[in-house]
């Protein structure tokens, strides 16, 4: 063990094995694009855990380790995949269909990908409604099928030798729904699974089966997952750290750079107009009313968290806020997210601002993968038990303590993120106060 002045953390000794419910474009990208780099196909671009430095001390010290060289994470060398879906297509099939990634590459890992065939999945048609596919798992009860999750968990890490475990929700947007009375105590948990309780999702199924098996989850969807009472007990309980909700990729990333910035200058936002169109499988999914309104939750809750109108009123109280997301085919996953804001500043006079973001979502949502298992074993290892908020940098709408709101700034969100890595080795925080430099 390494010690500390504030936590000890275990060596990240063996492999580490990551499990992704879903295995659409998102997980594919991700399998993929580690693979590539192990191969020295392409560079890790996008992730803070692989190129971003930490500045420690003073400037005047000029300590700037590397990140993964500051804290022990594990190796892309010790990564190995696996997951469910409800398709039956190999990753590297299932990467082809996706389009994310040039053929010549993927076929380059065809050996890989080729190796990687999902698990059949948990499946309910009332949480996801506009897809369907065979490879689903029977059974008489929601416990039933749980209990098959957390089998196929097991033999995982027995074919595998992994020495630990990392879950990452890569699945489907499920449609809205809020905490239940089924979700109020772990107790009441446990028998609706047994009682098939319509309340229970299959993400908060996998979650479930994940912490009962001593395996942290971070959920990339914006589903109600592991944010009610019975699984934050359980992953309490065994001493887990959880993170999430909602990968933070494209459009509201872009609104956490320019939404503080407006604020910084006190800048007045009348109006946000955005609209997005992509054409993989997640804009199919959004197609329906019950997923889009999980999405649309997510993606309005940062702007009012940011502006905060109740402490501006005058410049943000009447901020009208509109998200939109269609389903377009011809894009595949080269999402399109257009923004009109309409911003005004001294004495009131009206301006414009007009963003066209032409991203890549799964190119865009690999890196971010990547970083939350590493930093969440990482936390595990180190210790650190239930929600991660120093993760929120990675998610559009942060887990948060009871009561607590979220913070979005993506900069306050860096500075906690790198702070809380100063922190477990025992190192100054940064204010960036300055003084120190004039006295």
């Amino acid at each position: 063990m390494s010690t500390t002045e504030n936590v000890r953390i275990a060596p990240p000794e063996g492999k580490l094995g990551i499990l992704t419910p879903g295995m659409g474009a998102v997980a594919t990208t991700f399998l993929a694009g580690v693979e590539a780099v192990r191969r020295g196909l392409g560079l890790p671009i996008g992730s803070l855990t692989q190129l971003a430095t930490i500045r420690l001390g003073k400037r005047t010290d000029n300590r700037s380790p590397m990140i993964k060289d500051f804290v022990p994470l594990a190796s892309l060398d010790d990564l190995v995949f696996a997951g469910w879906d409800i398709y039956e297509d190999d990753a590297y099939q299932t990467a082809v269909k996706a389009g994310v990634l040039d053929r010549p590459l993927l076929d380059q890992l065809k050996d890989h990908l080729s190796a990687i065939r999902p698990m059949k999945a948990v499946f309910d048609h009332d949480y996801v409604r506009l897809i369907d596919g065979p490879n689903v798992k029977q059974g008489a009860s929601k416990m039933e099928k749980t209990e098959m999750l957390m089998d196929d968990i097991a033999a995982f890490r027995k074919n595998t030798g992994v020495a630990r475990t990392i879950m990452l929700w890569c699945g489907s947007t499920e449609v809205f729904h809020r905490p239940a009375a089924v979700h109020q105590s772990l107790a009441e948990f446990e028998k609706g699974l047994a009682a098939n309780d319509p309340e229970i999702s299959p993400s908060q199924m996998y979650a479930y089966a994940a912490l009962k098996s001593g395996v942290p989850f971070a959920n990339g969807a914006p589903n109600l997952t592991t944010e009610v009472p019975a699984l934050l007990e359980l992953a309490r309980d065994r001493q887990l750290p959880i993170a999430g909700k909602d990968f933070k990729t494209g459009q509201t990333f872009m609104k956490t750079l320019l939404a503080p910035g407006l604020k910084a200058r006190m800048l007045g936002v009348r109006g946000w107009y955005s609209t997005n169109i992509l054409g993989n499988r997640d804009g199919e999914v959004l197609e329906d009313p019950g997923s889009f309104k999980s999405k649309e939750e997510t993606k309005l809750s940062v702007l009012g968290t940011i502006f905060q109108p109740e402490l501006y009123p005058m410049l943000y109280k009447d901020l009208y806020h509109l998200v939109r997301i269609n389903y377009y085919p011809p894009r595949g996953d080269a999402k399109e997210g257009w923004d009109n804001i309409d911003i005004f500043g001294w004495l009131g006079y009206p301006m414009q601002i007009k963003i066209d973001f032409l991203c890549r979502d799964s190119i865009l949502a690999a890196p971010v993968a990547l970083d939350i298992v590493l930093f969440l074993d990482l936390a595990q290892r180190a210790g650190m038990r239930g929600i991660q908020e120093w993760m929120s940098f990675y998610f559009k709408a942060p887990l948060t303590a009871p009561g607590l709101y979220p913070e979005h700034d993506i900069f306050i969100q860096l500075m906690k993120l790198k702070n809380t890595l100063r922190w477990m080795r025992g190192e100054d925080l940064i204010t960036h106060l300055g003084l120190e430099y004039y006295d």
